[in-house]
C-alpha cells in the first residue's frame, strides 16, 4: 500500500474520532458550543487532508462506489460544521440545539460512519 494512502488512512481516523466526539457531543448535551463546533470543524479538516492523501496515494480512479460514498458523507458533514457555526455565531455561545439539526447531525454521523466502514472493509479484502 502507498504510503500517502497509509497516512491518509490514519488521518480519517482522527477525522472519525473528531467529528464523532463533536457529532456526539451536540446529540447528547443538545448544545451547540465551543466544544462541538471546534470538533466538527477539525473532523471536516482532518477529512480533507485525508482524502487528498488517498486520492494521491491510490493506484485507481476516484471515481468508485466508496468514492462517491465518501464524497458525499463528507458534503453531509460540511454542511453540518456549517450549520453549526451559523448556529453558533448567531444564537452565541452555549446555544441550544433545535430538533431539526440534532436529527441532521445524527444522520449525517451514521452515513459517515458507513462511508468510514466501507473503505475500511474495501482495505481489509484486498
Amino acid at each position: 500500500m502507498n504510503p500517502l494512502a497509509i497516512v491518509g488512512a490514519f488521518v480519517i481516523t482522527l477525522s472519525f474520532l473528531a467529528y464523532g466526539i463533536g457529532s456526539i457531543s451536540l446529540v447528547r448535551f443538545n448544545i451547540v458550543g465551543r466544544i462541538v463546533v471546534a470538533f466538527l470543524s477539525m473532523g471536516v479538516i482532518l477529512d480533507i487532508i485525508a482524502i487528498t492523501l488517498m486520492i494521491l496515494g491510490s493506484k485507481g480512479s476516484p471515481f468508485t462506489l466508496h468514492g462517491f460514498l465518501g464524497a458525499t458523507a463528507f458534503i453531509v458533514m460540511l454542511v453540518d460544521a456549517i450549520w453549526s457555526w451559523k448556529m453558533y455565531i448567531a444564537n452565541g455561545r452555549d446555544s441550544k440545539a433545535r430538533k431539526n439539526h440534532i436529527i441532521y447531525t445524527k444522520a449525517a454521523y451514521g452515513f459517515w460512519v458507513v462511508a468510514y466502514l466501507t473503505g475500511s472493509l474495501i482495505v481489509i479484502w484486498r
